[in-house]
């Protein structure tokens, strides 16, 4: 069974949550026009001033996703 990673872009600032918001769109959008496969994209609000973006991917596609996108990190899924 393929790893999955998660991609992770972090956003701070008072628009931090409307910012992560649009990248999520971003995301979605890029994973169809590549014709990519992704579990979940979500955001997560850790507070008022910080948020982070994320996509769920499958480790053999990660590289693609951070190539073109940059990531501020990833984690593995357990």
């Amino acid at each position: 069974m393929p790893r999955k990673i998660r991609l992770i872009w972090e956003f701070r600032g008072p628009d931090a949550l409307e910012t992560a918001k649009h990248h999520v769109i971003h995301l979605k959008e890029f994973a169809t026009m590549e014709k990519l496969h992704f579990y979940e994209s979500d955001i997560t609000k850790l507070s008022d001033y910080f948020c982070a973006a994320f996509i769920i991917v499958d480790e053999v596609n990660m590289l693609r996703y951070k190539n073109a996108l940059k990531p501020d990190r990833g984690t593995v899924v357990a």
